[in-house]
């Protein structure tokens, strides 16, 4: 073999196929399960094709969406955040309390909130940068803070464990035309919510695919001793991940109190394990350093397919909780036999 063949030679070698590049999406194996959850919701309920039952199913994915998307980042990143769910609800908490006590625009309240909330996350992230515990512990501390927070702050200030009502303030039209409005489509009312689960899926794939942080998450969530060594800014991504979660906190946080006016301090417990079910079942492994954004919205509409899809069918809601388990069973597995086929065929 002379040298140009040689180099021909190598080059195949290098080329990658179409069906190697698909089988090494992170989000393939959600894909299919999507596909199969799908085909066995319109089968057995007759109105889930419904265009209003698509838009209650895609009500329901945004609101676990939004905050799938950053947790799913964290966990590309090699961390977790136990806090995430009790966080939306002190985001709410915070802009309702603030707002009323203050008597200030609402608007007053959201930036408050939103402050708050990133202060959250740069803590977590701090945390567990100078004390190099599991990121397990140091969230598991915060989520039993905020908890505590919630309940105790909001008797305190208001005298019960809901807030009061701040409907008729300054600002509140326009904050909830921002956070909770309906847009009409074809007769068929969406949620815009699911404008923001879209925006954040498409901002969070730029992120991991066209930018330097991108790589620094892969880096770190992959080696962050191996990242570090070469560079990397390990605590200055891993905070940054951190606020992502509280950027997201806040979105959610602002939709439940401009939905309803009111806020239960009660709310939000257990939702972050629905959260790492949405990024775990969109191809997010829990050791870190590999995922998608885009698998983590598939994830989450899933979830919305699951949960409205039971109630289409008029089947006892009960049933909710082991379809989710069984779904985190079989995407894993699912998408351990996808990455195995993938190294096979490279």
């Amino acid at each position: 073999m002379n040298a140009t063949q040689a180099k021909a030679a190598d080059e195949r070698i290098l080329q990658t196929s179409p069906l190697q590049k698909l089988l090494g999406r992170p989000e393939l194996g959600s894909v299919v399960g999507a596909i199969a959850v799908f085909v066995f919701f319109a089968f057995f309920a007759d109105s889930f094709l419904r265009a209003s039952s698509l838009s209650t199913v895609l009500y329901a994915a945004s609101t676990i969406g939004i905050m799938a998307v950053p947790v799913a980042l964290l966990m590309i990143g090699g961390e977790f955040d136990l806090s995430a769910g009790v966080m939306v609800t002190s985001s709410a908490l915070v802009s309702s309390m603030f707002s009323y006590q203050m008597t200030a625009n609402v608007w007053v309240g959201v930036g408050v909130s939103l402050l708050v909330t990133l202060a959250i996350g740069a803590f977590n992230g701090f945390m567990l940068a100078r004390t190099e515990l599991p990121s397990f512990i140091i969230t598991l501390g915060t989520f039993l803070m905020l908890t505590g927070l919630n309940l105790g702050f909001t008797k305190l200030v208001d005298g019960t464990v809901s807030t009061k009502s701040i409907a008729d303030m300054e600002g509140f039209p326009a904050a909830q035309d921002v956070f909770a409005s309906t847009i009409t489509i074809g007769g068929v009312g969406f949620k815009v919510t699911i404008l923001w689960w879209l925006a954040l899926v498409a901002v969070a794939s730029w992120i991991l695919l066209r930018t330097r942080a991108g790589n620094w998450i892969f880096a770190v969530g992959g080696n962050k001793d191996a990242a570090r060594a070469v560079g990397v800014p390990v605590t200055r991504t891993k905070i940054g991940l951190y606020m992502g979660v509280g950027l997201g906190a806040w979105i959610s946080g602002q939709h439940l109190l401009f939905s309803y006016d009111v806020v239960q301090s009660g709310e939000g417990v257990g939702n972050e394990l629905i959260y790492i079910i949405a990024a775990v079942i969109g191809g997010c492994l829990i050791t870190g350093g590999y995922g998608s954004a885009v698998g983590s919205a598939v994830g989450a509409f899933i979830f919305g397919m699951t949960s409205k899809g039971i109630v289409f069918a008029e089947w006892n809601p009960d049933w909710f909780k082991f379809f989710l388990g069984a779904m985190l069973l079989l995407a894993t597995l699912l998408n351990a036999w996808v990455r195995k086929r993938a190294e096979a065929t490279k």
